[in-house]
Protein backbone atom coordinates (compact mmCIF):
# COMPACT_ATOMS: atom_id res chain seq x y z
CA UNK A 1 0.00 0.00 0.00
CA UNK A 2 1.38 3.69 -0.74
CA UNK A 3 0.55 6.29 1.35
CA UNK A 4 0.96 9.85 0.34
CA UNK A 5 2.28 12.94 2.24
CA UNK A 6 1.39 15.96 0.71
CA UNK A 7 4.17 18.53 1.59
CA UNK A 8 3.61 21.41 2.56
CA UNK A 9 3.50 24.72 3.00
CA UNK A 10 0.26 24.52 0.91
CA UNK A 11 -1.52 27.38 -0.76
CA UNK A 12 -4.03 29.19 -1.20
CA UNK A 13 -5.61 28.09 2.16
CA UNK A 14 -8.55 26.51 0.29
CA UNK A 15 -6.13 24.04 -1.74
CA UNK A 16 -5.06 22.86 1.62
CA UNK A 17 -8.42 22.31 3.15
CA UNK A 18 -9.42 20.56 -0.21
CA UNK A 19 -6.97 17.77 0.61
CA UNK A 20 -8.41 17.36 4.21
CA UNK A 21 -8.51 13.81 5.69
CA UNK A 22 -5.41 12.99 3.79
CA UNK A 23 -1.97 12.97 4.84
CA UNK A 24 0.76 15.82 5.27
CA UNK A 25 4.72 16.32 5.92
CA UNK A 26 5.58 19.53 8.02
CA UNK A 27 9.15 20.27 8.03
CA UNK A 28 10.36 22.15 10.86
CA UNK A 29 12.42 24.05 8.15
CA UNK A 30 8.67 25.73 7.34
CA UNK A 31 6.03 24.14 10.76
CA UNK A 32 3.68 27.18 9.46
CA UNK A 33 0.77 24.61 9.03
CA UNK A 34 1.45 22.09 11.34
CA UNK A 35 -1.30 22.83 13.49
CA UNK A 36 -3.60 23.22 10.82
CA UNK A 37 -2.25 19.78 9.82
CA UNK A 38 -3.07 18.24 12.75
CA UNK A 39 -6.44 19.32 12.79
CA UNK A 40 -7.76 17.95 9.44
CA UNK A 41 -5.52 15.44 8.57
CA UNK A 42 -5.23 11.59 8.60
CA UNK A 43 -1.58 11.46 9.41
CA UNK A 44 1.26 13.77 9.98
CA UNK A 45 5.00 13.37 8.79
CA UNK A 46 7.47 15.51 10.78
CA UNK A 47 9.90 16.13 8.80
CA UNK A 48 13.42 17.42 10.41
CA UNK A 49 14.37 20.21 7.79
CA UNK A 50 17.97 18.28 6.74
CA UNK A 51 17.55 18.66 3.11
CA UNK A 52 15.83 22.63 3.26
CA UNK A 53 18.98 23.35 5.79
CA UNK A 54 21.44 21.47 3.59
CA UNK A 55 20.56 23.49 0.28
CA UNK A 56 20.86 26.50 1.64
CA UNK A 57 23.61 25.98 3.82
CA UNK A 58 21.87 26.56 7.32
CA UNK A 59 23.08 25.30 10.51
CA UNK A 60 20.38 22.52 12.39
CA UNK A 61 18.76 22.76 15.98
CA UNK A 62 18.16 19.14 17.16
CA UNK A 63 16.86 19.92 20.26
CA UNK A 64 14.67 22.47 19.25
CA UNK A 65 13.19 19.78 16.78
CA UNK A 66 12.97 17.39 19.44
CA UNK A 67 10.60 19.54 21.16
CA UNK A 68 8.90 20.77 18.27
CA UNK A 69 8.14 17.38 18.00
CA UNK A 70 7.41 16.12 21.36
CA UNK A 71 3.89 18.55 20.49
CA UNK A 72 3.07 16.59 17.47
CA UNK A 73 4.07 13.48 18.28
CA UNK A 74 0.89 13.13 20.72
CA UNK A 75 -1.51 10.97 17.86
CA UNK A 76 -0.80 7.68 17.29
CA UNK A 77 -0.49 8.37 12.97
CA UNK A 78 1.79 11.17 13.43
CA UNK A 79 5.74 9.99 13.43
CA UNK A 80 8.50 11.78 12.57
CA UNK A 81 11.65 11.98 10.74
CA UNK A 82 14.59 11.22 12.33
CA UNK A 83 17.52 14.08 12.27
CA UNK A 84 20.02 13.03 9.76
CA UNK A 85 23.26 14.74 8.28
CA UNK A 86 23.38 15.44 4.10
CA UNK A 87 26.75 13.85 3.00
CA UNK A 88 28.04 12.52 6.25
CA UNK A 89 28.94 9.30 7.37
CA UNK A 90 27.06 6.03 8.30
CA UNK A 91 28.70 6.86 11.99
CA UNK A 92 27.58 10.28 12.69
CA UNK A 93 23.75 9.07 10.87
CA UNK A 94 24.03 6.34 13.48
CA UNK A 95 24.85 8.95 16.34
CA UNK A 96 21.76 11.28 15.67
CA UNK A 97 20.01 7.82 16.26
CA UNK A 98 20.86 6.79 19.40
CA UNK A 99 20.19 10.65 20.52
CA UNK A 100 16.97 10.34 18.98
CA UNK A 101 14.57 10.94 22.46
CA UNK A 102 10.92 9.88 20.79
CA UNK A 103 11.49 6.15 20.12
CA UNK A 104 9.66 4.25 17.52
CA UNK A 105 7.93 7.12 16.34
CA UNK A 106 10.32 8.29 14.56
CA UNK A 107 12.07 7.01 11.37
CA UNK A 108 16.02 6.99 10.72
CA UNK A 109 17.31 7.84 7.26
CA UNK A 110 19.24 5.52 4.68
CA UNK A 111 21.06 7.61 2.63
CA UNK A 112 21.73 6.03 -1.18
CA UNK A 113 25.62 6.52 -0.60
CA UNK A 114 25.51 4.28 1.88
CA UNK A 115 26.32 0.72 2.25
CA UNK A 116 22.83 -1.47 1.44
CA UNK A 117 24.35 -3.25 4.93
CA UNK A 118 22.78 -0.66 6.96
CA UNK A 119 19.79 -0.54 5.24
CA UNK A 120 18.99 -3.65 5.74
CA UNK A 121 19.77 -3.31 9.59
CA UNK A 122 17.70 -0.27 9.48
CA UNK A 123 14.69 -1.74 8.12
CA UNK A 124 15.42 -5.08 10.90
CA UNK A 125 15.06 -2.48 13.94
CA UNK A 126 12.50 0.32 13.00
CA UNK A 127 9.04 -0.30 11.77
CA UNK A 128 9.77 2.04 9.13
CA UNK A 129 13.03 3.53 7.32
CA UNK A 130 13.16 6.79 4.96
CA UNK A 131 15.34 6.30 1.66
CA UNK A 132 17.11 9.76 1.47
CA UNK A 133 18.84 10.83 -2.27
CA UNK A 134 21.96 12.04 -1.96
CA UNK A 135 25.59 11.80 -3.66
CA UNK A 136 26.05 10.31 -6.78
CA UNK A 137 21.99 9.64 -6.02
CA UNK A 138 21.29 12.80 -5.73
CA UNK A 139 18.78 13.43 -9.16
CA UNK A 140 16.37 11.40 -8.00
CA UNK A 141 14.56 9.17 -11.58
CA UNK A 142 18.49 9.42 -12.92
CA UNK A 143 19.84 5.90 -14.04
CA UNK A 144 21.76 5.96 -11.39
CA UNK A 145 19.35 6.19 -8.76
CA UNK A 146 17.07 3.75 -10.43
CA UNK A 147 19.83 1.43 -11.03
CA UNK A 148 20.92 1.93 -6.76
CA UNK A 149 17.06 1.89 -5.82
CA UNK A 150 17.20 -1.51 -7.63
CA UNK A 151 19.81 -2.39 -5.67
CA UNK A 152 18.67 -1.97 -2.35
CA UNK A 153 15.04 -3.60 -3.21
CA UNK A 154 16.69 -6.65 -4.79
CA UNK A 155 18.42 -6.65 -1.07
CA UNK A 156 15.44 -5.88 0.95
CA UNK A 157 12.47 -8.38 -0.76
CA UNK A 158 14.25 -11.65 -0.13
CA UNK A 159 15.01 -11.15 3.60
CA UNK A 160 11.41 -9.75 4.50
CA UNK A 161 8.10 -11.67 4.04
CA UNK A 162 6.30 -8.14 3.79
CA UNK A 163 7.92 -5.38 2.26
CA UNK A 164 9.26 -3.19 4.93
CA UNK A 165 7.53 0.38 5.75
CA UNK A 166 9.58 2.77 3.53
CA UNK A 167 9.41 6.37 2.70
CA UNK A 168 11.11 7.48 -0.17
CA UNK A 169 11.96 11.22 0.89
CA UNK A 170 11.18 13.68 -2.07
CA UNK A 171 9.66 10.14 -3.61
CA UNK A 172 6.02 11.17 -4.22
CA UNK A 173 6.26 11.26 -7.94
CA UNK A 174 7.60 7.74 -8.73
CA UNK A 175 4.70 6.01 -6.19
CA UNK A 176 3.42 4.80 -9.61
CA UNK A 177 6.82 3.24 -10.33
CA UNK A 178 8.36 0.01 -9.39
CA UNK A 179 9.52 0.99 -6.34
Amino acid sequence: MTLHYHGTPITPMTALYELAGRSFCVSFAAPEDVRRCHQIGQSVMLDNGAFSKFTKGAPTDWPAFYSWCERWLNRPTNWAVIPDVIDAGSQEQDALIREWPHGQRGAPVWHMDEPLSRLLRLCDEWPRVCMGSTGEYWKIGSTAWERRMDEAWNELAPRHRFTPNVHMLRGMALSKERW
